[in-house]
């Protein structure tokens, strides 16, 4: 997977298309690679902004004047005007990003609890499988993270050190399979070799998940 870090990336957009997002009356959205995208949003779609711009009506004391980008994203965005491009900086809104992108997200680690669960129910069952043999779900996502396609988009620094992140795989059949065969090697090599999972002493919860993973007859 690859990590889109919201402190270091700027985002370039079209200005004409949009300026017809906005002046659409739809809700539309910006995605990592810049692209203007409308609601309903695709399954894995991450957004880096999402709104409807809905303009004021004029009045005598208030003639109509046309907003600014500023004004429409608000004080949670950097934006610059470059000829027919717009770039945007979108870091300090990740607040607003946690709550926009965590439908569409395979994982959430944007807590200090860390990871909890899998959005797909079949990485899921994975997952709560592997915790009956103290596979804890850090280890599984760092696992996903390291052999399987997607992104990671969070916000991340050095000094001090900041983490917070939503992953996004890009084929859940795919993570499945590579995560099912981490979980069945690890399970076979901790009854072969621990003395904590004996196979006769396993509890049952132990050895649904042991025989789930086909690591028991």
């Amino acid at each position: 997977m690859k990590k889109f870090n919201l402190f270091n990336e700027i985002i370039i957009t079209n200005k004409k298309s949009l300026l017809q997002a906005i002046n659409s009356s739809k809700v539309f959205g910006i995605n990592i690679h810049g692209d203007i995208k409308y609601a309903p949003f695709d399954e894995k779609e991450i957004l880096i902004y999402e709104g409807k711009h809905t303009p004021q009506s004029p009045s005598a004391l208030s003639p109509s004047t046309p907003p600014t980008f500023d004004t429409i994203f608000g004080k949670n965005y950097q934006i610059v005007e470059d000829d027919e491009r717009v770039l945007i900086k979108a870091f300090s809104n990740w607040q607003t990003l946690i709550g926009i992108n965590t439908p569409r997200a395979s994982y959430d680690d944007t807590t200090g609890d860390g990871v909890a669960e899998f959005s797909c129910k079949d990485l899921e069952t994975i997952g709560w499988h592997a915790t009956e043999f103290n596979i804890n779900y850090r280890t599984l996502v760092e696992h996903l993270e390291e052999h399987c396609e997607g992104t990671l988009l969070c916000i991340e620094q050095e000094e001090p050190y900041q983490f917070s992140g939503l992953g996004f795989l890009s084929d859940d059949k795919h993570a499945t399979d590579v995560l099912y065969t981490f979980c069945q090697t690890r399970v076979k090599k901790l009854l072969k070799e621990e003395d904590d999972f004996i196979e006769e002493e396993l509890t049952d919860d132990e050895e649904e998940a042991a025989r789930f993973f086909k690591a028991i007859g």
